[in-house]
């Protein structure tokens, strides 16, 4: 009785490798954790007390959202202050084109907060809480030259708090300008 050789293994046949298991990343040493902590205070202070100043509230919850990207992971691309400002900025004009068109509520603001997305990834300038900027344009209907004003005052605020904390840090941001 003669047997057929044993068929070989073959890409096709060869079992599936294991998945790769991810982990959470590292604790921060300390010292960064209470740098970065640190700064993301002293930026968010900042916005409080130059809005006093204005009589003008700088401080909106996407901007919170901002700096703890800045502070804490100042090497990612959502972190680099074009995407800082371009992207607040291109969010909060998205938000009022969406506005012009829709009146404020919820659903221009869906709309606004997902269209967002788009305008930052095609212009370049990816930031995520940015998106929530252009939702609270939808909803507030703020007046449109104060509020870019203020925002663009307030994310030049948070990059140069960012600047500042990384030189005293050791720390380098930002990656890339442009």
């Amino acid at each position: 009785m003669t047997t057929a050789p044993a068929a070989e293994a073959t890409p096709a046949t060869a079992p599936a490798p294991a998945p790769a298991r991810a982990t959470a990343p590292a604790r921060p040493r300390p010292r960064v954790l209470l740098a970065s902590t640190a700064v993301s205070v002293t930026a968010l202070l900042l916005l409080v007390a130059i809005g006093t100043l204005l009589h003008e509230p700088l401080l909106i919850p996407p901007l919170a959202a901002s700096m703890a990207l800045v502070a804490g992971a100042p090497d990612l691309p959502l972190a680099q202050p074009r995407s800082v400002v371009g992207g607040q900025l291109l969010s909060a004009l998205t938000g009022f084109a969406v506005l012009a068109v829709t009146g404020p509520g919820p659903w221009g603001a869906a709309v606004a907060g997902g269209l967002a997305l788009g305008v930052m990834s095609a212009a370049r300038t990816p930031h995520s809480p940015a998106a929530a900027t252009a939702v609270i344009v939808t909803l507030q209907n703020p007046p449109f030259w104060l509020f870019l004003g203020l925002l663009a005052l307030a994310a030049l605020v948070l990059v140069a708090t960012g600047l500042a904390g990384a030189r005293l840090t050791g720390r380098r941001y930002p990656s890339y300008w442009i």
